[in-house]
């Protein structure tokens, strides 16, 4: 929470608690809690800090001599005040000092607030300079703000002095003064004394650039080149016209001026202009007598002749590396004659002359690698717009070292905690990081490599970086003590390795540290500077932004890949109509909606299902678990295949009106489709329907491939059709294949070039349904699936003679007691005798109710499968009702009696009538020895 600078007590309060270890909520800057975890992990003491004295220091430096008058009218603004005023560089050694009041120039030196003191914040703390210059930005910093004790009576007033070209920090301004005597003004005042300086700075760089100017076409006049009408013109008539080049040549001339400038030295080259036209470009020292040396970039366009200027027609040309846009290795073309002045008319030419060498740019070589450095850094800034093309972790951080390799850093490397690799919340400080990503521009480094969980040490820059939540810059590496402890000996073969140069970036997005990025430097020789600093911040927020939407992503398809597989089946439930296998293969870009079901029906039969909602994530699998249950709850009823699928519709159809009402368009339901499936092990009848999925492919037990010639039906949800069904007897041994889209590569579309492709995978396939599925998946599925794959193979078989026993029975009670016998006899035959009284009781009471409440024809059925099936057939639909019955009721207790002794009992519907059928589990093998199982 932010409090006003002189809440004494909050910051009080927060300090001790700072310092105790506690959790810091409220009570004190968030800027001023970063500084203090800085100070607390570099080994500041509150209690005692050594300020030290630098006695090499230059007093008389650049910054210095720029601001002394800067310094004098301030000194004047605070006459009468107690306040002092401190300029120092950017190591935060104090270079002057003004006062307000003379007596404070003895108090000044007796707290060694004096010229050639250090006040960095590593070595004394929070304070006004030291923090300014780590932030980066003005500071204001009262009393309990000072982490150390012995500053907790002063408040500073700070603001950094920035290098107005290459923008690097060259020290900063302060005003110190009692903490009773300060106001929030002084931050005001010290901020724009600052920009003074900074604009004195620009001046004296213009300076420099007027003379070089001057310097160049003087001596341009003195060869001959630009008479004087022509010297008297204005600038703007020596520079190239906008006429005479379009746009994109005018950015490679500037970009190669750029690069041949910061070369620092003599050099010809061509640079490939559009429409295959090609430009010489001239890069030769300009010297203005006082001062650094500079250079001015001169071109012939292709209609023109370069000539040599007299103060350095001597001078041998050379040949420079390529410059922008295409210019290169080519032949370099031969140096023109200088031409005496004599031979130079004295006319006046026209200012579009193309004889005359145009200048594209003049300056310093410091200036020039500036404009180049600027324009490597746009282009770098543009190459990071992929960054956060992947929704995948890993790949975004790869992304993030390819782009800042070799254009920023040398070596590039993200650590990245192992819960942010699977989607959860980012730990706390402390936890060991996972290396995930490196590049670098040569495969050794003797760096962490890929893989390797690595654990920080407190005063290493990376965890100095996520505890602060700021980045850190270490120019020389052999004096960053932190990094050096982490790991001396893979240091020391670092630095062997030429490694000199660190700049360490928390990840953090949305408020939330995912991890921290190293930039290495190696072959440059020089070190990170501030621009650097900044670029790698503004590189390193964009990709924590994509890494983040990666980590959400992640674990929004975790989430919806564990409900997609908690809702569908893990194993598949016991039953013998066919031999069952299935796959199912999450799409790489999100979990979709498809599924698969196999469920045991009554009769031995088996009902096969595959289904496919459209879309993706936890909406897709939630409305695929819908489906699921009410496709498990329809069949539980015994409806027939085409009135499933009729229910299935209208519950997408409410589903999906619900979901208009309550949710935004984007979460309705867009579709599903499924495949309805039911086979009769006994009749061996196979019944099928489809809303609008694939067909299952059918081997024929001589190996061939058919596809059932089976009307499809409109998707699910679009209501007002009946759905046909097809049926068709099979042979034992046939396989059935059920899949949905995913598994067709590149989502073909077209009926005959699926059919074909399924049929040539399923020729070459073949042994268990368990090995037909790895063979199918291996053969079809795509390398990188962009669709869910749900998966079943079905191998039939078929209940025998031996194991079915049917009966006609009259519509006469006398036949009952007949029937039992028969009954009896039977399950003697299949050594069933255990279940005899079960049975027997079961029959009489289901064959009397056919008989007095059904009609004909009545049929009495026994099946011997995984249980025993005991069913009976009669012409009417009434459907019995379980009631239990009272004491005095005559009747009513067969139905309860068949649902106390069975394991399931239940009614379904027939074309002639109805069947009641009641199911008993075996006896125990164990105890009988032999397997009773089909």
């Amino acid at each position: 929470m932010t409090v006003e600078w002189d809440d004494i007590r909050a910051l009080n309060v927060a300090h001790d608690r700072f310092l105790g270890g506690l959790p810091v909520a409220s009570g004190c800057r968030g800027s001023v809690l970063r500084s203090w975890r800085r100070c607390h992990s570099q080994g500041v003491r509150a209690d005692h800090v050594e300020v030290i004295y630098h006695a090499d220091l230059d007093f008389t430096g650049r910054l210095g001599r720029l601001a002394e008058p800067v310094l004098d009218d301030l000194e004047t603004k605070i006459a009468g005040m107690k306040v002092s005023a401190l300029l120092c560089d950017e190591r935060v050694r104090v270079l002057a000092r003004r006062v307000g009041e003379p007596s404070l120039n003895t108090y000044c030196d007796s707290i060694q607030l004096a010229p050639g003191f250090g006040f960095p914040e590593p070595m004394v703390g929070t304070n006004g300079m030291g923090t300014a210059l780590a932030n980066r930005r003005r500071e204001f910093i009262c009393g309990r703000e000072h982490f150390a004790d012995m500053m907790r009576s002063f408040a500073c007033a700070a603001a950094p002095i920035r290098d107005p070209l290459s923008g690097r920090m060259l020290g900063a301004l302060d005003l110190t003064c009692e903490h009773d005597d300060a106001h929030i003004d002084m931050l005001n005042l010290v901020d724009e004394t600052a920009k003074i300086i900074e604009r004195r700075l620009l001046d004296q760089i213009r300076g420099r650039d007027r003379a070089l100017l001057h310097a160049f076409h003087r001596a341009r006049r003195r060869s001959g080149v630009s008479p004087e009408r022509w010297y008297d013109r204005p600038v703007s008539t020596w520079l190239v016209p906008e006429d005479r080049l379009e746009p994109s040549d005018r950015i490679a001339l500037l970009e190669a001026a750029a690069e041949m400038i910061s070369a620092e030295r003599t050099c010809l080259t061509v640079v490939r202009l559009r429409h295959g036209r090609i430009a010489t470009l001239l890069c030769r020292p300009v010297d203005v007598g006082t001062g650094p040396v500079g250079f001015a970039v001169e071109a012939a366009l292709p209609d023109g002749v370069l000539r040599c200027l007299d103060s350095t027609e001597r001078r041998a040309t050379e040949t420079v590396i390529g410059a922008g846009n295409g210019a290169g290795p080519d032949q370099v073309p031969a140096m023109p004659k200088t031409p005496s002045p004599a031979d130079v008319p004295r006319t006046s030419p026209s200012p579009l002359s193309p004889s005359l060498p145009w200048l594209v740019a003049i300056g310093e070589p410091g200036v020039g690698r500036l404009a180049l450095l600027s324009r490597q850094r746009l282009s770098l800034l543009s190459d990071a717009g992929r960054l956060g093309s992947s929704l995948d972790v890993t790949r975004t951080a790869e992304q993030l070292t390819e782009v800042a390799v070799p254009k920023l850093a040398d070596f590039a490397a993200v650590d990245i905690p192992d819960a942010v690799l699977s989607g959860e919340e980012p730990p706390g400080l402390g936890e060991p990081l996972r290396r995930v990503a490196l590049s670098g521009i040569r495969s050794f480094s003797h760096l962490y490599e890929v893989g390797d969980v690595i654990q920080y040490g407190w005063q290493s820059p990376q965890a100095i970086s996520l505890a602060a939540e700021e980045s850190i810059l270490e120019p020389d590496l052999d004096t960053a003590a932190g990094w050096i402890a982490q790991d001396p000996e893979r240091a020391e073969r670092i630095r062997e390795a030429g490694v000199h140069s660190l700049i360490a970036v928390p990840l953090r997005a949305r408020g939330v540290a995912l991890g921290v990025v190293s930039l290495y430097r190696s072959e440059r020789k020089g070190p990170f500077e501030e621009d650097d600093l900044l670029l790698a911040e503004e590189l390193v927020s964009r990709a924590a932004v994509g890494i983040d939407n990666a980590r959400r992503y992640t674990r929004e398809h975790a989430t919806a890949l564990a409900l997609q597989t908690s809702l569908l089946p893990h194993e598949l439930p016991v039953q013998y109509a066919v031999e069952a296998a299935h796959s199912y293969v999450p799409a790489q870009g999100g979990v979709g909606g498809d599924w698969f079901d196999v469920i045991p029906l009554s009769g031995a039969r088996v009902a096969l299902v595959v289904g496919d909602v459209v879309g993706r994530g936890v909406q897709a699998s939630a409305t695929m678990g819908r489906l699921c249950t009410a496709v498990r709850n329809f069949s539980d009823l015994d409806l027939p295949v085409e009135e499933v699928l009729a229910h299935l519709d209208d519950l997408v159809e409410r589903l999906d009106h619900d979901q208009q009402e309550r949710a935004p368009a984007g979460n309705m339901i867009a579709g599903a489709t499924c495949l309805y499936v039911v086979y009769d092990p006994v009749s061996r009848c196979l019944t099928l329907a489809s809303a609008g999925h694939l067909l299952p492919a059918l081997i024929r037990p001589d190996g061939r491939v058919d596809f059932p010639d089976a009307p499809s039906g409109p998707p699910l949800g679009l209501g007002g059709q009946p759905f046909e069904t097809l049926e068709m007897e099979l042979d034992e041994g046939s396989e059935l294949v059920l899949f949905t889209n995913g598994l067709l590569r590149d989502g073909l579309q077209d009926p005959d070039v699926v059919l074909a492709v399924v049929s040539d995978a399923l020729i070459r396939t073949g042994g268990t349904p368990e090995e037909m599925c790895g063979a199918l998946l291996k053969a079809l599925l795509p390398a990188k699936p962009q669709d869910d794959v749900a998966l079943l193979v079905a191998r039939t078989r078929s209940l025998g003679g031996g194991q079915v026993a049917q009966w006609e029975l009259p519509a006469d009670p006398a036949a009952v007691g007949g029937l039992r016998s028969a009954v009896a006899r039977q399950l003697a035959d299949w050594d069933l005798e255990e279940l005899e009284f079960s049975t027997e009781l079961m029959i009489s009471e289901l064959a009397t109710n056919a008989i007095r409440y059904g009609g004909p024809p009545i049929q009495v059925r026994l099946l011997r499968s995984g249980s025993l099936i005991c069913e009976v057939t009669d012409g009417s639909s009434t459907s019995p009702r379980l009631r239990r019955a009272t004491s005095t009721d005559e009747g009513g207790r067969g139905l309860f009696l068949v649902a106390q002794l069975a394991h399931r009992w239940g009614t379904r519907y027939v074309r002639e009538g109805k069947v009641i059928w009641a199911e008993q589990p075996f006896p125990d093998i164990g105890r009988t020895g032999q397997s009773l199982q089909p």
